[in-house]
């Protein structure tokens, strides 16, 4: 099984959260429309997918980062 990237976890953990709490919480508040509730939503949701980029970003130049150490340090080796 493939461990899967922090960055993928964490938006995946987000994601659950923020619909669990859409779920039990907006449905019960009656003090603003449904189109308040839906852009609520919408908006957290933008929120996790940039999140989620953010971090895969972050990841990608860490990755670089490493096979560029990892290059120089075979160069001075040989």
């Amino acid at each position: 099984m493939k461990k899967l990237n922090k960055s993928t976890w964490v938006a995946i953990a987000f994601l659950i959260y923020v619909t669990a709490t859409g779920i039990y919480l907006l449905p019960r508040n009656n003090e603003i429309s449904s189109d308040e509730k839906f852009l609520t939503l919408g908006g957290a949701y933008i929120v996790v997918l940039a999140l989620w980029l953010v971090l895969r970003k972050k990841e990608q130049r860490k990755k670089h980062r490493e096979e560029e150490i990892n290059n120089n340090n075979n160069k001075l080796n040989k």
